[in-house]
């Protein structure tokens, strides 16, 4: 029965391959961090982690998910509405909901579980949903679940949003969704304008703000933060596997009835098991530190800046950014995965992006910072991009 599909499955395989698409998984031999030590035992510096404050391997976040391991055991075995709800998976949503200026929370086991338990349970067939063409792979994947009609607007252009907007007036309830950095550009989404169309049409605002959450913003709060909106967002998803800890979970927190739906109808809430009481406890802590103080956040910003600073006058082209994220564009898949198998050689670990992930003949580099890099380890960067950026004739 195999044998035809194994046939045109290697067919495919093989024309990602031909088609310089075929995509190869370093294996890391060591904890996440600022250096890293490959299976080969060569160490390099991690620079395409979303290990924003460098919290993954912290020794206050590891003390914290080791006691919760100790305290409330390793797995709960169960969904949270039959025996998988445990006191600090509650303090957990509390604290999220206080940090980010919102009522409540419910924790996912990822935030593509989030974004895609979200739309179906409050958005129905008489609704509309009105999306950023960039969009998060996992807001698109959610929006086709749920029977909304469904509407696109180019990306960050206010002047389609409110075209779209306008077709939209005829449904019954409105959503305007956006990631609030775009992972892939780094770009921050115009907010202001957007709460101003969502009032002008009566609608309401979704911010995904995976790449944003615990550092942009004055205090970390996010890109509502970050635009002085937060009191004009309705539902925020976010992760707490970027600079939240690095691990696994994800979360929508919101108006409390909103919550209060999902918590009712939210299938990927429902039907999966509840976090591990580790990643609750180390969580627990990252919001303890983050509430104290902006420390990493601010190292994290003042890093990205001295990156950009340098990597813009070797000549370099990137993508106008806000956000700890620096596309340097290459434009070719091919060109993008030999410069950074040659960045690689040179100890610096980072990748080439090109299509599926971005669109055709949009291939680049993305640089991500961290608040675990020191001036040094950016230096060093940015040295062996301009050696191989010549070689390659990148840069001249």
């Amino acid at each position: 029965m195999y044998g035809d599909f194994k046939i045109f499955l290697q067919k495919e395989l093989n024309s990602i391959k031909e088609a310089g698409l075929y995509k190869q998984e370093r294996i890391i031999g060591s904890p996440q961090g600022a250096v890293i030590k490959l299976k080969s035992g060569d160490e390099v510096l991690n620079f395409c982690s979303n290990n924003y404050l460098g919290l993954s391997s912290h020794p206050k976040v590891i003390e914290a998910a080791q006691n919760a391991l100790a305290e409330r055991g390793y797995g709960m075995s169960s969904v949270r509405f039959i025996c998988g709800t445990q006191d600090i998976h509650r303090q957990l949503e509390q604290k999220i909901a206080k940090f980010f200026g919102m009522e409540d929370t419910i924790l996912y086991a990822a935030a593509f579980d989030a974004n895609g338990g979200v739309f179906e349970p409050l958005m129905l067939e008489e609704d509309a949903v009105i999306s950023d063409q960039l969009n998060h792979a996992s807001i698109i994947d959610g929006v086709r679940l749920c029977k909304a009609q469904r509407f696109r607007y180019k990306h960050a252009d206010m002047e389609d949003l409110e075209v779209q907007l306008k077709e939209a007036q005829k449904c019954r309830f409105r959503l305007i969704v956006t990631d609030g950095v775009f992972s892939m550009d780094g770009d921050i989404a115009k907010l202001p304008q957007i709460c101003d169309l969502a009032e002008k049409y009566n609608s309401l605002v979704m911010v995904d703000d995976s790449h944003a959450s615990g550092f942009i913003g004055k205090t970390g709060r996010g890109t509502h933060e970050y635009h002085k909106v937060m009191s004009r967002v309705d539902i925020i998803s976010s992760t707490l596997g970027k600079a939240l800890g690095g691990a696994m979970g994800g979360f929508i927190t919101a108006k409390q009835e909103v919550v209060d739906l999902l918590r009712q109808r939210s299938r990927p809430y429902l039907f999966s098991n509840s976090l591990s009481p580790a990643i609750v406890g180390a969580a627990l802590q990252v919001f303890n530190m983050l509430s104290e103080t902006t420390e990493l956040r601010d190292k994290l910003m003042w890093n990205t800046e001295y990156f950009k600073e340098k990597i813009q006058k070797l000549g370099f082209d990137i993508k106008p950014s806000q956000s700890a994220i620096v596309a340097i564009m290459l434009y070719d898949a091919k060109l993008s995965q030999d410069m950074a198998a040659q960045l690689l050689k040179e100890g610096i670990y980072v990748t080439g992006f090109y299509y599926p992930v971005v669109p055709k003949g949009e291939a680049r580099i993305r640089v991500q910072l961290s608040a675990a890099h020191e001036k040094e380890h950016i230096d060093k960067a940015v040295s062996a991009f301009e050696k191989i950026g010549r070689n390659l004739g990148v840069i001249k």
